[in-house]
């Protein structure tokens, strides 16, 4: 009985994948990904206008726990100097961990997995251009949080300005906090290790790390709470959408083998052989070893040594 195959991150790759092609399509995802933050600054005051609704709505629902969590970040340095470390760093080092682990070992399941995360930061992309958001450490004072990126520059690489390293602030758009792709990118990264690791070290990292990086986002006031859910939420309509991405691309690909198989088949290589070599017979040209029959007419042919050809025995007499 046949396998059926099931949509999503459980589909099967179809065509046989190169490092040599998926290096440059990641890159291009992720040029992609930090040109459009550099483009979707937007207004300053229409980005804290939304920043300050967010944190508005929190407080009537009673979920505002980034404020607990930014004193603690501030007040222990143990806390919050790792915490920092662990915003600037491993958001661009795990993820790339864990797609290179899939496509060494978990081929089957690599595809439908990239194409996950890559449509889910392309939605995050539109989230940013159409909802400019200014993260809690840029508010003003009074509303009572620190930026411990700021607070703690002096133990890492980055400097006053998110975590991008020093003198190179401007490079990045402090405004893209709606959605949280570091949350949303963590969850991926957790689902990749639980269903694929094999093991219950992996499971656990694939629990701890998407609900870790939650706490970091907020306690280093890059994010509010409702930032991290938007961020999951982001990552499941890109896993719904997925296996429509992938059944678009493979369309498009048969139809680009379709417009370049004439192209293809007019190449001087791509001609078939010919089992002649060229060489054409002319009426009447018998081929080379061929026997003229010798049967008188009306007369039924019988086996003979000539009618057998030169390698078959004579018959007994």
């Amino acid at each position: 009985m046949p396998h059926a195959e099931t949509p999503g991150i459980e589909a099967a790759s179809r065509t046989r994948l190169r490092w040599w092609t998926e290096l440059p399509l990641i890159l291009l995802v992720y040029a992609c990904y930090s040109a459009g933050r550099l483009l979707a600054r937007g207004d300053v005051t229409h980005a804290v206008d939304h920043g300050l609704a967010i944190l508005k709505v929190e407080k009537f629902l009673h979920i505002n726990a980034e404020h607990p969590l930014n004193r603690l970040f501030t007040s222990q340095a143990w806390i919050g100097v790792p915490a920092d470390f662990w915003y600037a760093s491993l958001h661009y080092l795990v993820t790339p961990v864990i797609l290179v682990w899939l496509f060494r070992s978990r081929t089957v399941r690599y595809r439908a997995a990239r194409t996950w995360l890559m449509t889910s930061t392309f939605i995050g992309l539109i989230g940013f251009t159409l909802l400019p958001t200014c993260p809690p450490r840029l508010l003003a004072e009074s509303h009572g949080f620190v930026d411990t990126m700021a607070q703690y520059s002096s133990y890492g690489w980055w400097g006053g300005e998110a975590s991008a390293p020093r003198g190179m602030g401007g490079m990045t758009n402090q405004y893209a906090a709606m959605p949280s792709l570091h949350v949303g990118w963590a969850l991926w990264c957790g689902v990749m290790l639980w269903r694929f690791g094999g093991t219950r070290t992996t499971k656990v990292l694939g629990v701890a790390y998407p609900l870790i990086t939650t706490i970091v986002v907020m306690g280093t006031a890059n994010h509010y709470f409702l930032d991290a859910v938007a961020g999951a939420a982001v990552m499941g309509v890109g896993l719904l959408l997925a296996p429509l991405v992938l059944r678009g691309a493979d369309r498009f690909k048969a139809r680009a083998a379709v417009v370049l198989a004439p192209a293809t088949a007019s190449t001087p290589g791509a001609q078939a052989s010919i089992v002649s070599a060229g060489c054409q017979t002319s009426a009447g040209e018998r081929i080379p070893r061929q026997r003229e029959s010798r049967v008188p007419a009306g007369a039924e042919p019988s086996a003979s040594p000539s009618d057998a050809g030169d390698g078959a025995p004579a018959t007994a007499r």
